[in-house]
């Protein structure tokens, strides 16, 4: 029997696992035959609405179910909710100006609706095709058939996620003093995930069908399509059948030791965060820092997922960007706040169009029973509206645990004012995946541009697909391209490649003479490379180069001397998408 509920609670009795049910999800419960009965209302951690929370009476152990492996595919529709309309912001005048140090890096660009009409050309299937065709990413062990949802990075795939990963540590410790970094263990001790609750609530509810012989997540049953009707969703035929929701846990197990019966069991990591919260009074020794202070960590992760998809949106081994923000109790509204709108303001700044990124609140039964706030950063993918990040106010939650776990005090003294408290956690936890496809997405383009012909037909035109990355994110900043491949015209080449290589605030630099002029520019400009530097004949007369604009296709002549610092200029120039118009 499936029981709905609506009000929020903390963790259920060991007689219940809380799961979430869509309303889709819900009908075809209703359509396979499994009664539905309201009962006393219970909590649902991360339920989106509309929605049904849902308590299966089972033997299971409770769950703490995590929002981040909650998340739809393709999530209702929402209205667009400001940070600063969900959580108005608290006055600062009782703190101490030490308490606002970084409040104001980076003003909160404008937000704007999204269009009612979407003209963009870009689909998953077309990402997918680009990032095959040009190297970005694989499937994994394909000439094995692959592995379901599990991806390899090629080389320029590496360079964009990389440079990604950058920008996030350069907001994280160059732009800011009062963040450190951390590199945790994948392996940790299992009476970590014990504290954390992953080790008893880690779980999705999974359903077998005893037809098809696929596993389907029960929560989202009106979201995947059927093991042989794919028009129909897992319950809708007549030839579907079910078994009952049963819990499965998302960690992956594995053995400590040399004889897998003799060793000690042991997860691989399902979140970086409690790494860093294990590591609090490691760092806050060495690192001389006191709240407010944060501990950055990017790292992979790994979920079992039942049904991962979407590219690299979900799969099971994923790398994660999080930071912990260690603050005083009474000031963990304010920082919440704050990294709500410095984490908007990333993005933004980094090229993705603001009228396709919303912050979406989490309703109060979305909230898992330790978080005061949680807000997630949304972006309008070809799927939908799909979270790229989560910020969460987390309270004291994670250090209490740990500290009565461990037996470990995992709290601070302020000598100033002999104040004695446990931190409170503020949590930006963002993926760098889909950060990646979010960027790759935003930046896809197609356009008819004049054709290059030699019959001096100028009317003739192509089409050009391109992609519009930030230049500090694109994985190639400039490409070296002789004309032809004599006359000296390489060796020249060369040697303006050699120097450009030089200049470190360059980046990647790429030599290309291969093919005609015109499918090299192509090829750049599915790779997104901002500039391109040709040598032709004059090159070699005047010591002078075509420095090519990937978005606008503007050409100027520029001396070779001074070309380095010219280049590095215009690649940390501030730079708006083209497509913003």
């Amino acid at each position: 029997m499936l029981t709905t509920s609506s009000e929020p609670s903390t963790l259920a009795s060991s007689q219940q696992t809380i799961v979430t049910f869509s309303s889709a999800a819900l009908s075809v419960a209703r359509r396979s035959g499994v009664p539905i009965q309201h009962s006393a209302p219970l909590a649902s951690i991360a339920a989106r609405p509309p929605s049904v929370r849902v308590v299966m009476r089972t033997a299971c152990p409770s769950l703490d179910i995590s929002a981040a492996s909650r998340l739809p595919l393709q999530p209702p529709p929402t209205i667009r909710i400001r940070a600063t309309a969900r959580h108005p912001t608290p006055s600062h005048e009782h703190l101490a100006p030490t308490a606002l140090k970084g409040l104001d890096y980076h003003p909160l660009p404008a937000m704007t609706e999204p269009s009612s009409t979407d003209s963009d050309a870009v689909t998953m299937e077309k990402i997918v095709a680009l990032c095959k065709r040009r190297g970005f990413v694989f499937p994994s062990s394909e000439i094995y058939g692959g592995v379901g949802s599990t991806y390899d990075y090629g080389h320029y795939g590496v360079l964009l996620k990389n440079n990604v990963k950058s920008e996030w540590w350069r907001a994280m410790l160059q732009e800011r003093d009062d963040i450190v970094a951390i590199d945790s263990a994948i392996l940790q001790h299992p009476r970590v995930w014990e504290a954390s609750g992953h080790l008893a609530g880690f779980t999705d509810p999974l359903v077998d069908c005893r037809m098809c012989k696929q596993r389907f997540r029960a929560d989202h049953l009106g979201d995947l399509p059927c093991g042989r009707k794919p028009s129909k969703h897992p319950g809708e035929t007549d030839e579907c059948d079910l078994t009952e929701a049963r819990d499965f846990n998302l960690m992956f197990e594995t053995t400590i030791g040399p004889v897998k019966e003799s060793g000690s069991a042991a997860y691989l990591r399902p979140e970086t965060a409690q790494g860093i919260f294990i590591n609090f009074k490691n760092v806050l020794q060495f690192s001389r820092k006191k709240p407010p202070f944060g501990i950055a960590q990017v790292g992979k992760s790994f979920r079992n997922e039942i049904t991962p998809g979407n590219f690299i949106f979900r799969t099971r081994e994923f790398e994660q960007m999080e930071m912990e923000f260690f603050v005083s109790p009474d000031e963990a509204q304010m920082w919440f706040e704050h990294w709500l709108k410095e984490r908007e303001r990333w993005y933004v700044e980094l090229g993705l169009r603001p009228d396709h990124l919303r912050l979406r609140a989490h309703d109060q039964d979305e909230l898992s029973h330790y978080s005061s706030g949680t807000s997630d950063v949304e972006y309008l993918f070809p799927i939908g509206w799909s979270e790229l990040e989560g910020i969460a106010n987390r309270g004291d939650f994670d250090l209490t645990q740990h500290a009565k776990f461990s037996g470990e005090k995992l709290e601070y003294f302020d000598q100033g004012t002999g104040e004695r408290y446990v931190p409170h956690v503020i949590e930006p936890a963002a993926g760098a995946d889909r950060a990646t496809l979010a960027f790759l997405v935003d930046a896809y383009d197609e356009e008819q541009v004049p054709a290059a012909t030699d019959d001096g037909d100028d009317q003739r035109t192509e089409s050009r697909t391109v992609l519009r990355l930030h230049p500090r994110l694109s994985p190639i900043k400039v490409s070296v391209l002789p004309l032809v491949k004599k006359d000296g015209q390489p060796e020249l080449a060369q040697e303006v490649h050699r120097a450009l290589r030089a200049r470190a605030g360059v980046g990647m630099v790429e030599y290309d003479e291969s093919g005609s002029i015109g499918k090299r520019y192509r090829r750049q400009d599915e790779i997104g490379t901002p500039y391109c530097v040709t040598i032709d004949h004059q090159s070699l007369e005047d010591a002078t180069v075509t420095v090519r604009e990937r978005d606008s296709l503007s050409q100027e002549r520029l001396p070779i001397d001074g070309l380095a610092q010219e280049i590095e200029r215009r690649v940390t120039a501030p730079w708006t998408t083209p497509k913003l118009g």
